[in-house]
């Protein structure tokens, strides 16, 4: 019996800890994978080996819990490595239909924003492990270790290479979310009346725009680069959708920033979000793939 708990047996005592840290652990695994549906078979996977543990050994119940969803964590991203190679046309993260308290929690809200997961996907799997878990979750670096099996000392250094890796890579600066809004609403009505150039004015010289239709979906098969294309793509192709009005683009919160859902005949069709630098639109992130659009149903609970 588990005395720490009131005489509850130890499977009560494990569900509790496992229920009560759920929120984070799918937080931690999804921004190793982002992926929601992958992070979902982590947290099934984490609880088979969380229910065989022996409570009575374990110090802290929410450490063990995120050690042993980084290492599965770990074991599903190397298989996303190589799932993702295979992938037709650009591959982008599964956006997460987030509640406004997850933009409350600025730090929390960056890490998951689909700009932040492109970066850390250029991370090996040990570094994006190492950097996540001690820049987002503030977690100790001798815990990292034992999630990651690396020495203290290396996930020191390993950490610090991540971070300068990371910050080369992320936005020039910061927009606040009311300049977001009226960037996300000047590029929904540029693209919804056709004009060219207003889309040309809130779009960087060097905007990306990348589209994952998975093969699945109609998209572009390689990054659009520079101002003109992109919005010349998006004028063309919003021209080209039958009975589109301004009710088909609308605003909502993914990944805890402001971004776009077009739906088409009552069905979500594409989530739009976008990057800001400096005032300007440097890049348009296009998820048409249906399967990565089921984490819209209804908004993630994350945590930290």
């Amino acid at each position: 019996m588990d005395t720490e708990h009131g005489g509850r047996t130890g499977a009560d005592a494990a569900t509790e800890a496992f229920v009560a840290h759920r929120n984070l652990l799918f937080t931690v695994a999804y921004e190793l994978l982002g992926s929601a549906a992958d992070a979902e078979d982590v947290l099934q996977e984490t609880w088979l080996r969380w229910s065989g543990v022996d409570l009575a050994g374990v110090r802290d119940r929410r450490a063990y819990l995120v050690r042993i969803t980084t290492r599965q964590a770990l074991t599903r991203l190397r298989t996303l490595g190589r799932r993702k190679e295979s992938y037709v046309g650009p591959w982008l993260p599964e956006p997460l239909l987030t509640a406004p308290d997850v933009a409350e929690d600025v730090e929390l809200a960056d890490s998951l924003s689909m700009a932040m997961l492109l970066v850390l996907e250029t991370l090996a799997p040990t570094e994006r492990a190492v950097f996540v878990l001690r820049e987002v979750f503030a977690v100790e670096y001798e815990e990292i270790a034992e999630a990651v099996g690396k020495s203290q000392a290396a996930v020191r250094q390993i950490a610090h290479r991540a971070r300068a890796h990371v910050a080369a890579r992320r936005p020039r600066s910061g927009a606040s979310p009311a300049e977001t809004r009226r960037a996300l609403e000047a590029f929904r009505r540029a693209t919804l009346t056709g004009d060219l150039q207003g889309l040309v004015d809130i779009l960087a010289p060097d905007v990306v725009m990348l589209g994952d239709g998975g093969g699945v979906k109609q998209a572009a098969p390689r990054p659009v680069v520079g101002a003109d294309k992109v919005a010349r793509l998006l004028v063309a192709g919003v021209g080209k959708v039958p009975g589109i009005g301004v009710d088909s683009l609308r605003p909502t919160q993914v990944n805890g920033h402001p971004a776009l859902v077009l739906s088409l005949g009552g069905e979500l069709d594409t989530v739009v979000a976008l990057r800001l630098d400096e005032g300007l639109v440097t890049g348009i992130y296009a998820v048409r793939n249906p399967e990565k659009l089921t984490g819209m149903a209804r908004a993630a609970a994350l945590s930290r």
